[in-house]
Order: C-alpha cells, then structure tokens, then sequence
C-alpha cells in the first residue's frame, strides 16, 4: 500500500519535473553529435590522434555540457515535491560528487576504479536525472582534482553521465540480492561500455602510420558497415582487455559494498522526498488499496 501511495503522490507533484529532463535530453543529444560529426564533416587526421583531437571544438562541448548541467540543477532545485523543495537532494548530490571525485585518487588496477559504483548507485536510489549530473559533475571536479583536464573531459563526462542516467532506468526488484546481482551486472556492461564510448572521441580523428594495419582506422568514404566492422576490430585488439578488468572490478565493489550503500541512499531519499497525508480519490485509489 505504502507503495501504492508513493506512486500516486509521485504522479500529482511530479509535473513540473519534465524541465531538468528537457534539458538534460539536449545535453545529451549535443554530446551525441560530438562524438559522431566526425563521421559526417572532414575532420583533419593524425598518428597522435587521442592527443590532438578535439582541440578545437572540446571546449565549446565542455562549457555546453557543464552550463547545461548546472542550469539542470537549478531547475531541479525549483521543483517541489510534496511541498517540500528538492534543493536538500542538491545539496546531498553536491557532497557525493565530492566524495566521488576523491576517489579517483585511489589507485586502480588495470581500470578498475571506484568512482564508477557512487554514480551507478545514485542514479539507481535518485532516478536519472539526478543520475547523469552525479556523472558528469563527478568527472568534472575530479578532473581538476587529478589535473586530468583535456579535449577528452567533456567526452568523460558525458560517458559517466550516461552511465548514471541509465541506472535510474533500471527496475526495483524488492530482494536485496536481486538489486545487487542486478547492479554488478549493470556495471560489469557498462565497463565495457564505457571503454566503447570513450574510445570514439579519438579513433575517427587517428590516422595508420607506416606498417600499422589500416583495417582497424577509419578513412572517409567508409560505409556504415565497414566504420562499424573497423571500430570493433580495433576496440577488441587495443581496449577490450583493459576494459574487462574495469568491468570485473566494478561488479566485485557493488556486490561488496552495494547494500549498506543502497540503504543509506535509500534512507536520505526517504527523509527528503516526505510527502504530506493527501487523501485519495476513487480514481486515484488502485484496486490493490481499494481491496
């Protein structure tokens, strides 16, 4: 029943949350296109490609996807939900991404890091919208945090971003064990997703050096086919073994540390999404409460 009412509270004071979700649909449509107008526009082309692409147009995706993101915040801010303002959820999303970003500090193994399990596990307890600026803003300050500032941030932040946004997709199984298999799962895809992702900031931009076989880059005038026969050639010989240990380990910290986590997310969710008592309506009451 209590579910029953949750869902029903959610649906009257939900309306106004279409305006962070626009905007965040707009960021992610604009990083789209940064990744794919390569394919489509004359790019130039080099052997050091992962280092001289983007240069030109990272930092207008970068001041696009970071603006956004914050003007995103702001409208979630505004909202109100059961008469209560979601600037608390802001606040609580502020503290993580700080916690999260320091993390990129401790050592990984082979890619293995724990900044991946915070944003899979916050989007999953606070939905996707919230779940895709955990990512981008995460790898924003961490960023700065590691000095790893570059063409490629704003593509990392974008990957990440997704990331935390799809795990607010994810269902609500009532088992414990359920939700966790279901989250080690979800990371062990993504670590390999995200190595797919990340790699196409670059790959369209380099070019085969002398004796390198050119089967694994892309030229212009390639059919779709052929770009996506080369891309997957390329990404098995030079990324899908690093990608496997990102993978292994991001499933091994969720099933070690994801249920103690979960509840404590799910608690503050709790606290700062109260709804006040409203009285049903014969339409709004479902036949499970009814009976």
């Amino acid at each position: 029943m209590a579910a029953a009412v949750s869902q029903i509270a959610t649906r009257r004071n939900g309306r106004g949350a279409w305006a962070p979700n626009f905007v965040l649909a707009v960021v992610s449509l604009v990083g789209a296109a940064g990744f794919l107008y390569p394919f489509l526009l004359p790019v130039s082309r080099s052997s050091s490609g992962d280092q001289t692409a983007h240069l030109r147009d990272a930092p207008f995706l970068f001041a696009i996807v970071t603006a956004l993101c914050l003007v995103a915040m702001l409208l979630t801010i505004s909202e109100r939900q059961g008469g209560v303002a979601q600037s608390k959820t802001v606040a609580l999303l502020g503290v993580l991404v700080a916690i999260d970003a320091t993390l990129r500090l401790a050592p990984s193994f082979l890619g293995a890091s724990p900044i991946f399990f915070l944003i899979v596990l916050v989007g999953y307890v606070f939905g996707p919208t919230i779940g895709f600026q955990m990512g981008a803003l995460t790898l924003l300050l961490s960023g700065f945090i590691t000095g790893g500032v570059g063409p490629w941030l704003p593509y990392q932040m974008l990957g990440c971003g997704w990331m935390g946004l799809t795990a607010g997709w994810l269902p609500k199984p009532d088992s414990t064990r359920a939700r966790l298999v279901l989250l080690a799962l979800f990371s062990a895809v993504w670590g390999i997703l995200f190595g797919v992702i990340l790699n196409l900031w670059f790959w369209p931009f380099t070019a085969p050096g002398a004796g390198t076989d050119a089967s694994l880059y892309w030229v212009p005038g390639l059919s779709a086919g052929e770009t996506v026969a080369r891309y997957a050639r390329f990404y098995l010989v030079t990324s899908l073994a690093f990608d496997l240990f990102r993978a292994v380990g991001g499933a091994a910290i969720v099933l070690a540390l994801g249920a103690p986590v979960i509840r404590l997310l799910e608690r503050y969710r709790a606290r700062f999404s109260w709804q006040p008592f409203t009285h049903l309506t014969p339409e709004d009451r479902p036949a499970s409460v009814a009976s």
